[in-house]
Parts: structure tokens; C-alpha cells; sequence
């Protein structure tokens, strides 16, 4: 087999993954494939949750014990991100 494969999207977006590749990767029927949008038309799958997945969901959780909105976090990561750029670039 070849590094690529046609499939075609059916109804309801479903589409089959050839069966010489699920063999080869052990996927059965309700097993998890995370896809990603790599931009310009290309999309990539991945079997099981990613890495960043994972951590996108800890920090998920972690702001929401903490009681932190993600505004709240954009604006300390700006604040952070100027007080960077002054201590390493600004002239004195």
C-alpha cells in the first residue's frame, strides 16, 4: 500500500478508513481518531487523543478550578508579553 488512499465522504460526513489500515493501526468500531485541520485543504488523522489534546484539556481544567476566563489569561499573557519586551529590548 501506498502513503495515501482515496476515500470518499458519504452521507452524514461519514467516511471508511481502508481496512488494510485499520488493521495495521488495530482500529475497531468506536475507537477514537483525532483530526486536524493543517490549513489549505490538508487534514490530518491521528489515532487515539493527542498530545495536545491532553493538554489543552488540563489547562481547561485547571482554568476552571482556578476560576480563570480565558480573557482573564489573554490578558496576563499580554501584560507578561509587554513587560518582556521591556526588560529585554526597551532602550533606558
Amino acid at each position: 500500500m501506498t502513503n495515501s488512499s482515496t476515500i470518499q465522504i458519504r452521507s452524514k460526513g461519514t467516511v471508511t478508513l481502508p481496512a488494510v489500515l485499520r488493521r495495521k493501526y488495530h482500529l475497531d468500531e468506536g475507537d477514537l481518531i483525532t483530526l486536524i485541520d493543517l490549513g489549505e485543504g490538508a487534514l490530518l488523522l491521528t489515532t487515539g487523543v493527542t498530545q495536545v489534546d491532553r493538554l489543552g484539556d488540563r489547562v481547561s481544567r485547571i482554568l476552571a478550578e482556578e476560576n480563570v476566563s480565558i480573557n482573564d489569561l489573554l490578558h496576563t499573557l499580554e501584560e507578561e508579553r509587554e513587560q518582556y519586551y521591556t526588560d529585554h529590548y526597551a532602550e533606558d
